[in-house]
């Protein structure tokens, strides 16, 4: 399975000594069905990249990097974070994962434990700058924050899509194979697309209509949305088991399509019109991503993509949003959902899921006192590219006393390390998607065996994992990691004996783990999972049920048949309703009234925007890549070019408050007036790193113009859309170049160099 995105396609593979020679999509895939994208088919070219670590790297005093051996290199990390926390409590140690913490089986599996051992309230991740806002909105919903109500693509009659461009970048939150093919599905059955974005992306070329939103008030269209259900009698009663219904209506009254239109840029007949072909379908959902959750409001128009969905009554339905189902026993969480168990020592941001935002990481690391992060564990994230203001926290990072980096490149992050740890290629591990299975549109099971043996002496990434476990616990590193994962297999079996109704209940769990075979202890944990899952055969209970002999003889999958209505299986609030009107949320509709009047103001805006090459940071090192349409410009609308004085390939300053970056123009008749758009990860080039290629195409940061200072308050969310700049036209020289450091906010100050030409 292709460990590069959510779609988690299914590949077919040809070695030749041990090389990757071929990859294609598996024709006989159960959930891919042979689909595959220019990124999976470029995974033999990540394997073989020369770029990436082979051995851990420990920094010498003068600066530069020494190649040593894996134990030499656990002591050093034994040594660094034990003196961290032993000198300046536990506090003092902060842990990042980025990303592919997910795509893997060992991470998600390992790194739970970790953060426990570590006993730190300094955890970071990438969710806090993309999926936050969607896991607070699903928490106080349905109690749950991972219970994510997925579009059942499969059977909708009418899909409405915000801020996400599947036809480039897959599904997210949602696991969906060949994603593009079920689109094109939809409309040839006769089903209706429609696609809300500024730009007007692939996806939104093969809608029947686009709408082109002012960025960031994709929370308002949907208020008008509501509002027209409730005012013209459209809006369906959930009934029972839910709560709030009769209350949502008053709290929509002040956002009438004819009072938001103006704000969102989207005429209130539009509005109304799309309000009433989601009533009128027989099935519809929708669906909103990276673009309606990285906004000053993303966990209010998260929850809003909810409510339209229910409101319609096309919650928890076939053709509607139904909740996916992992045929694996999954942790739930012990009690219903709530934030802000502790905050953050400077700027006092609430706790979130066990996390604290990422904005606020660099403050931790800079601001003296009791508390102050003096180390950091960083898994699989260039933080450097990927966090809001990322010039200011790669001024951070060389003040820590320590930090060690768990990532098979030296990048923009990594060369600030104490140590850096490379973990096995994903074709030298084992895969099992651990946490996108139970985000997936059909239910299925699926197993990978390493594709090539790991070289003598590589640890496993579980054991890497499991090492820092021990390092964490107080061990030594050089302990028996294996003693990690049999506690971890304990700990499973111990809860599913005494799990009240189990048909386990009253089996002793040492029995239970007789019943695991083999000497793989990270195999045999999947297996316990996997047969304590709800298609799984329970130890002996359900004979024809799931376990991991079973996939490993069914090596293109096993297929479970459509996700199916499990509300009740799912909702774990307090009160045991799905909430309609959490108060944390309603109460952030006085914030949005309030900046209505603002969001209608011309000032310029920035949006990110996906790349069909481009996995975040860490995909442009590889050649096949490259070029294209996958390059690193500014896209500015033809009419704002023509009122700016600039064409195709001129060089513009592009200021925010966080900072300011150079960077070659592209007119475009794809976005709205207004907008202005870079592309997400770019940056690279820097002194220190080892991306060879990826350094003769450099590009620049979106994140040196994002402000680190503006988040979702409920969730605590970087914005990177909807992020007010100031662009000016420079005269003369070529090429791009960053430029770092604080500027003061658009409008409000002088340019400072380049000699502008014109601004918006």
């Amino acid at each position: 399975m292709c460990p590069l995105c959510e779609a988690t396609c299914g590949l077919s593979i040809t070695l030749k000594d041990d090389v990757v020679a071929r990859v294609r999509g598996n024709p006989d895939d159960v959930f891919s069905k042979g689909y595959l994208c220019p990124k999976g088919a470029s995974l033999g070219r990540f394997d073989a990249d020369p770029d990436r670590l082979t051995a851990p790297l420990v920094r010498r005093p003068d600066g530069g990097f020494d190649e040593v051996g894996w134990a030499e290199a656990f002591e050093a990390v034994e040594r660094g974070l034990r003196g961290v926390s032993e000198r300046h409590g536990r506090d003092a140690v902060a842990v990042y994962m980025g990303n592919p913490v997910i795509h893997t089986l060992a991470l998600p599996l390992y790194m739970l434990v970790l953060r426990e051992r570590l006993g730190t309230r300094n955890v970071y991740s990438s969710t806090t700058l993309d999926t936050m806002p969607k896991s607070v909105a699903c928490g106080l919903m349905y109690g749950d924050p991972l219970a994510f109500p997925l579009p059942d693509i499969d059977r909708t009659d009418h899909m409405l899509i915000l801020g996400a461009n599947p036809m480039e970048s897959n599904g997210s939150l949602w696991t969906v194979a060949d994603l593009p093919g079920r689109l094109k599905a939809l409309r040839a059955r006769g089903g209706r697309l429609v696609v809300v974005d500024p730009r007007r992306t692939r996806t939104a070329d093969l809608a029947d209509e686009h709408v082109a939103v002012r960025p960031g008030t994709d929370a308002l269209l949907l208020l008008g949305i509501v509002h027209t259900l409730f005012d013209e009698d459209l809006a369906t009663d959930p009934g029972a088991g839910f709560a709030g219904f009769a209350e949502l209506a008053g709290h929509v009254k002040a956002f009438a399509a004819d009072e938001v239109a103006e704000a969102c840029g989207v005429p209130a007949e539009t509005i109304r019109r799309l309000a009433r072909d989601l009533a009128a379908a027989p099935t519809a959902a929708v669906y909103g991503r990276l673009g309606t959750c990285t906004t000053e409001f993303g966990t209010l128009t998260s929850w809003l993509v909810d409510v339209v969905n229910i409101v319609t009554g096309n919650f928890d339905r076939p053709g509607g949003v139904l909740f996916g189902e992992a045929p694996h026993a999954t942790r739930r969480p012990a009690e219903p959902f709530r934030t802000g168990r502790w905050h953050s020592r400077v700027r006092g941001l609430p706790e979130v899921n066990g996390e604290l935002p990422t904005a606020t990481l660099a403050d931790e690391i800079d601001t003296p006192g009791e508390g102050q992060v003096r180390a950091l564990l960083c898994v699989a994230g260039n933080i450097v590219l990927a966090a809001p203001q990322g010039e200011r926290l790669e001024r951070a990072l060389p003040g820590l006393d320590f930090m060690v980096c768990v990532d098979p490149y030296l990048n923009e992050t990594t060369r600030h390390a104490s140590v850096i740890l490379p973990p096995p290629s994903a074709l030298e591990s084992p895969h099992y998607d651990v946490v996108l299975a139970g985000r997936s549109v059909r239910r299925n099971a699926r197993f990978s065996p390493p594709v090539r043996a790991l070289a003598p002496g590589r640890p496993s990434e579980a054991e890497i994992i499991a090492r820092l476990v021990l390092i964490a616990s107080g061990k030594s590193a050089a302990g028996d990691p294996q003693s990690v994962d049999e506690a971890l297999i304990d700990l499973t079996l111990r809860a599913a004996a005494g799990r009240p109704g189990s048909p386990l209940r009253g089996r002793e769990p040492a029995e239970l783990k007789a019943l695991l075979t083999g000497d793989n202890a990270l195999e045999r944990r999947l297996d316990a999972m996997l047969r304590l899952g709800p298609a799984g055969d329970l130890f002996g209970v359900r004979p024809d049920g799931l376990n991991l002999a079973l996939l490993k003889d069914t090596p293109n999958g096993i297929d479970l048949g459509p996700l199916r209505p499990r509300r009740r299986d799912v909702v774990m609030t307090a009160s045991g309703l799905v909430e309609l009107c959490p108060p944390a949320v309603t109460e952030d509709l006085h914030r949005l009234y309030g900046r209505m009047r603002d969001l209608r103001s011309g000032e310029l805006v920035l949006i990110s925007r996906r790349q069909l090459k481009s996995v975040n940071s860490w995909s442009h090192n590889i050649p096949t890549l490259s070029g294209g349409t996958n390059r690193c410009n500014l896209e500015i609308s033809t009419q704002d070019a023509e009122r700016l004085g600039v064409a195709a390939g001129d060089r513009v300053r592009v200021r925010g408050r966080g900072g300011e970056v150079v960077v070659p123009v592209e007119p475009t008749d794809r976005l709205r007036e207004g907008v202005v758009s870079l592309p997400y990860g770019w940056g690279h080039g820097r002194k220190g790193s080892r991306l060879s290629h990826a350094a003769t195409q450099p590009g620049v940061s979106m994140n040196a113009v994002t402000d680190s200072t503006v988040v979702d308050p409920l969730s605590g969310t970087a914005v990177f859309n909807g992020v007010p700049v100031r662009v000016e036209r420079i005269e003369g020289g070529e090429g791009v170049e960053r430029v770092a450091g604080d500027v003061p906010v658009p409008g409000n100050g002088k340019a400072d160099s380049g000699q502008p030409h014109s601004a918006i």
